[in-house]
């Protein structure tokens, strides 16, 4: 093969680049191919990392999202929970209506009550405060009843006398009529049991014993009578009008016999009392019908 003149050969060629081509611009070229190999490794690790980051944004991007929808879900039952609160308290609202209606109303009827009750109470009060006057009265009236009483009481006491009894025992205040008697039963200091006796052999309960009378003698004012006590029989003798006939029965005391006075004698009756001391009082009460009192046993030879 044949080569042409004009055209130079590869070593020629060479030669004439080497000789034609400063050092400094290869050197510089290798430093610009240096630069950019060190930025694309730069930029290739930038983008790494940026990718990294961004799909790291991504997955908290979704956690974000997740949570969103999670606080937007609570949000809504929050909202709903709140309607039905609020619609609630309207209608809590409506029965605290109602309800404060209700006291009203019933705070009317108590105050209307009060009202009456008070007004029933100061009646009650007028009515209670006359009565206590009216008691009042009748105790101030009755008080000076007893004061009377008692003044009569100390007034009859010195129309009252005591005298010796047929059995020369002290006896206890004398009365010679029924109105003496009546004071001394309203003095209350011995059993009192009045009597009005005919004369018979039947004798006659008068309190805890039986009397018979035998005779009268009105013009001496004298008279006989038979006293059974105890199952037995005593006879009192002539005995006068005013004159305390004494005689003792089981459990009475020797200072305190039982008194017969009489204050009228008259024909085949006689009139009085017979007085017993307080321990006999739980004898039989007087006007009690009369038994038959035995006879009297003859004296043995």
């Amino acid at each position: 093969m044949s080569i042409s003149p004009n055209i130079p050969s590869p070593q020629e060629s060479f030669q004439y680049e080497s000789a034609g081509t400063p050092r400094w611009i290869a050197v510089l070229f290798g430093i610009v191919i240096a630069a950019m190999a060190v930025l694309g490794y730069a930029g290739y690790s930038t983008e790494s990392r940026l990718n990294q980051e961004l799909s790291e944004q991504e997955k908290q991007n979704k956690i974000l999202t997740a949570q969103l929808d999670q606080a937007n879900s609570r949000i809504a039952d929050l909202k709903s929970k709140m309607e039905i609160t609020t619609q609630r308290v309207g209608l809590t609202q409506s029965e605290l209506a109602q309800a404060k209606s209700r006291a009203e109303s019933i705070r009317k009827e108590q105050q209307a009550s009060d009202e009456k009750i008070t007004e029933q109470l100061g009646q009650v009060q007028k009515e209670s405060e006359e009565k206590i006057g009216a008691v009042a009265t009748e105790v101030g009236g009755a008080k000076k009843d007893i004061e009377t009483t008692k003044s009569d009481l100390e007034a009859t006491k010195g129309k009252l006398d005591r005298s010796l009894g047929d059995m020369n025992v002290m006896s206890g205040l004398i009365a010679h009529n029924r109105d003496d008697l009546e004071d001394l039963k309203r003095r209350g200091d011995r059993n009192y049991y009045e009597f009005t006796l005919q004369k018979s052999k039947t004798p006659q309960r008068v309190g805890p014993v039986q009397v018979s009378l035998n005779k009268t003698d009105p013009k001496k004012a004298k008279y006989t009578v038979t006293v059974i006590a105890d199952d037995k029989t005593i006879e009192k003798k002539d005995k006068t009008s005013g004159e305390p006939v004494q005689f003792y029965v089981k459990g009475s005391s020797r200072m305190a016999p039982y008194e017969i006075v009489v204050f009228d004698v008259g024909k085949n009756q006689i009139t009085g009392y017979l007085a017993t001391p307080k321990e006999a009082g739980a004898a039989a009460p007087p006007g009690a019908a009369a038994t038959p009192a035995p006879a009297p046993t003859p004296p043995q030879p």
